[in-house]
């Protein structure tokens, strides 16, 4: 296979190529000329992108069934997208996380950031979690855990083929083990706390690596002071804070399974003691919790996404006041508040607006502290807003 072999598709009359020239990752459905032969081609379909003029951009990926119909694989017209070609990639993403952290514990790839459209890499020591979110990655997948494994040495890979992403490509949920055997949660050391990573059955990958600045941060917020952490999953925020010191941690999400895991945790770090969980709808817990007159020095909220798409935005920042006013009753005088929002559609300066609001609406006055992102193992791609979808804000309360 040569670059010469894949087919041609071509942008549409008085399209702007200057995006796609300066980094911009995808080509949508109406940028494109989608003719009977395009429509034809297989999801996944690797092709050479010309411009109106048939001048060569790049060899993307395409799915005729997808609003993104085409993903940037590689600027260079003549790739040829292959064992080595991926192996390449995984080296420079590889060389980047050895420089940052010390374990291997972190997101080795970070879907179109890393050159990667569409997939997402965890990894957790010698096991490896594959997200196929496009479906050149499906087809693809025996040679990306092949030259994960060669590259990484991991000896365990995971395929995740579930999520929202995957609907969206037209692409069925299924969850397979390609490489070796899982026989239950993996540990993981970060921030001095020990978390147990549910690969097989947990939400995501089975754990957030997004959030390790933003833990780490709560943290020294947290000596000898009560935590709450609410949408807890695993006891990414309270774990946390107990190993930086809090005097206790009360982890609230609405998954038995996942607090499971949380006291699992807290036992391996030797804190069981300091630990509790409580399982329930957060937005009715922290209603009890006000009811019963508790205050904390540190409350953390972190949802899922209440704002995934932009059809959802307005409910989805209604949501996020409607937490701030439930929980900065919660926050004792002088105490802190960390909200956060991983929602793609809305930007920091909506979130913050309504975040806000909501503390406003619950009787208390702010001041913001720090403003946290994802971590580096999550680089954002400077043409890409959504690659920079993880916000949290710390405040102080009066």
């Amino acid at each position: 296979m040569t670059a010469f072999d894949y087919p041609v598709i071509r942008l549409r009359p008085k399209t702007d190529a200057r995006a796609i020239r300066h980094g911009a990752p995808w080509v949508f459905a109406d940028e494109l000329v989608v003719d009977r032969r395009t429509r034809a081609l297989a999801p996944g379909t690797i092709c050479q992108l010309q411009d109106e003029a048939r001048a060569p951009l790049g060899i993307v990926t395409v799915n005729p069934n997808s609003k993104i119909i085409a993903r940037m694989l590689d600027r260079d017209p003549e790739a040829v997208i292959d064992h080595d070609w991926i192996s390449l990639r995984l080296r420079r993403a590889l060389a980047l996380r050895e420089r940052l952290f010390d374990a291997p514990f972190y997101r080795l790839v970070h879907a179109e950031a890393d050159g990667f459209p569409g997939v997402v890499i965890d990894r957790f020591g010698d096991l490896a979690v594959i997200q196929p979110n496009a479906a050149w990655a499906d087809l693809m997948i025996e040679t990306l855990a092949e030259a994960l494994a060669q590259v990484t040495g991991v000896q365990r890979i995971v395929k995740n083929g579930a999520g929202r992403a995957r609907g969206l490509e037209g692409l069925p949920e299924e969850m397979t083990v390609l490489r070796g055997t899982i026989d239950g949660p993996i540990p993981v050391v970060m921030n001095g706390a020990t978390y147990m990573a549910d690969v097989m059955g947990g939400q995501k990958t089975g754990l957030f690596y997004d959030q390790r600045p933003n833990h780490a941060f709560a943290a020294r917020l947290a000596p000898q002071g009560r935590v709450l952490d609410v949408f807890s999953h695993v006891g990414g925020f309270s774990l946390a804070t107990l190993a930086g010191g809090a005097q206790t941690a009360l982890a609230v999400d609405g998954s038995a399974p996942a607090l499971d895991l949380a006291r699992q945790g807290a036992a391996a770090m030797g804190c069981s003691d300091r630990f509790e969980t409580r399982q329930g709808d957060a937005f009715a817990v922290m209603e009890a919790l006000a009811a019963e007159g508790q205050r904390f020095d540190v409350v953390i909220c972190d949802p899922p996404a209440f704002a995934p798409a932009k059809p959802a935005l307005q409910a989805g920042l209604r949501a996020y006041e409607r937490i701030a006013r439930l929980a900065a009753p919660l926050v004792a005088e002088g105490g802190y508040l960390c909200l956060c929002s991983c929602s793609h559609a809305a930007d920091l300066t909506a979130f913050r607006t309504a975040s806000v609001r909501g503390i406003g609406r619950g009787g208390r006055r702010a001041q913001i502290l720090h403003t946290g992102f994802a971590g580096p193992d999550h680089p954002m791609l400077p043409q890409l807003a959504e690659s920079g979808y993880l916000k949290a804000l710390f405040f102080r309360l009066d």
